[in-house]
């Protein structure tokens, strides 16, 4: 057997990143950014008021108090969006609003709440000393200033940064354009009746909603037999669509599994025995001829195990990683947080666990139990339902004992999972 790291290096090592497309920022939410992006004008862009209420000169109401008010002259009025720029002698203000910029003369803001609200004439009982309520140019950021970076994640924060500092359009890396194949005689369509020895679909439905959770665009979902005549057409027709298909089942050393029939004669797909729990029979490579031509770059392909928590765990564990690395992500590791465990539970020997778990934040930190009231079991897809992430246990751990520390990888938050 081989470690997961080893596999995981291997998929990393074939994995070039995807070339970029520039679109407008509504359409680049969730995509990943392709370069460097530096503010193009100061942020704010002009002195600006962070109340409602007046500019004033501080000198004029540094004695004003409730016992012996300051009373200025209203010389002008300020809506958010005005250029005006109104001279303000002493002894005058300007009636402003949030966000409309400060005349150069003001240097100070007095809250409304101070005031009496006056229009031509304004009484203020609170001094104001200089600079206070005023937004300068540029005190978040100057022009040049980084404001996102090539690799980072395209938030709804980040947009809206971007489009403060006065870009419409950003480069962000292209979708993964993916197709999923689920094989098995077995396999019937969801929601369909079931005879004797069948089971639904759920495979093709996973797999393809994580990896448009993971940024994918989905070319197409395949369900096909145990013939690798069918097999082999679904190939042919997607080969030259896709940048990567993920096929499930047909990997183990059964008598009838169709994927390392067809793709480990000539190498095409390498099948290994990872030493993980679940996942252990694993396929990777890239798809060259007869399904693409000698100077065509075929698609990466995934050969997952059939049973759908090995599926789950080796698509977080595999596959994100290279969507996320097709797609230029500066990380495409999830990262680990230490949780106790909150009862009991077995390992296996000799192999990694990756189980899928509850993980809840307490006053007490974070702690992690199984998801399945079973424990580990590669056929437990029901429990999968009641997974936020999954615990990660070291191949030397006997047993999880109730108060050990492990290694979790959180993917629903605490409040998420509620909804």
């Amino acid at each position: 057997m081989i470690e997961v790291e080893a596999q995981l290096a291997d998929v990393l090592a074939a994995t070039v990143p995807l070339p970029s497309d520039t679109v407008p920022l509504a359409a680049a939410h969730g995509r990943v950014i392709a370069e460097t992006v530096t503010t193009r004008y100061a942020l704010p862009p002009w002195t600006n008021s962070a109340m409602d209420g007046y500019a004033v000169r501080a000198a004029d109401v540094a004695a004003a108090s409730k016992e012996m008010p300051v009373a200025l002259d209203v010389i002008a009025d300020l809506p958010a969006g005005t250029s005006a720029d109104p001279r303000i002698l002493a002894g005058q203000a300007a009636r402003i609003m949030t966000g409309a910029p400060v005349p150069a003369d003001a240097d100070a803001i007095v809250p409304v709440e101070a005031t009496d609200g006056g229009e031509e004439r304004v009484i203020i009982s609170a001094p104001a000393t200089p600079g206070v309520h005023i937004r300068r140019a540029g005190e978040d950021r100057q022009p040049g200033d980084p404001l996102v970076s090539a690799g980072s994640r395209a938030s709804a924060e980040a947009l809206s940064a971007l489009a403060s500092a006065g870009y419409g359009t950003i480069a962000v890396s292209r979708r993964p354009r993916l197709a999923v194949i689920a094989t098995g005689s077995e396999l019937v369509a969801p929601g369909e009746p079931l005879a004797r020895g069948q089971i639904p679909d759920s495979n093709s439905l996973l797999i393809s909603s994580l990896a448009v959770e993971n940024g994918a665009e989905l070319v197409d979902v395949v369900r096909v037999s145990d013939e690798v005549s069918e097999l082999d057409a679904a190939l042919r027709s997607l080969a030259k669509r896709c940048d990567v298909i993920v096929l499930t089942g047909g990997v183990s050393m059964g008598a009838y599994d169709p994927v390392k029939e067809l793709l480990s004669p000539d190498g095409q797909v390498h099948f290994s025995k990872v030493a993980m729990q679940p996942g252990k029979p694993q396929g990777f490579g890239r798809l060259a001829e007869p399904w693409v031509a000698d100077d065509e770059l075929g698609p990466l392909v995934f050969g997952l195990p059939g049973n759908p928590v090995s599926a789950w765990v080796s698509f977080l564990v595999f596959v994100r990683p290279c969507l996320r690395a097709l797609q230029g992500a500066s990380t495409v590791e999830d990262p680990r947080l230490s949780a106790r465990a909150e009862i009991d539970w077995r390992t296996p020997p000799g192999r990694r666990q990756y189980l899928p778990a509850r993980i809840r934040t307490t006053d007490a930190g974070v702690t992690v139990s199984p998801a399945a009231a079973r424990g580990s079991g590669s056929h437990l897809v029901g429990s999968l339902a009641d997974a936020n992430g999954y615990a990660i246990v070291d191949a030397s751990v006997e047993r999880v004992y109730e108060g050990d520390v492990v290694q979790v990888v959180r993917l629903v938050s605490d409040v998420d999972a509620r909804l």
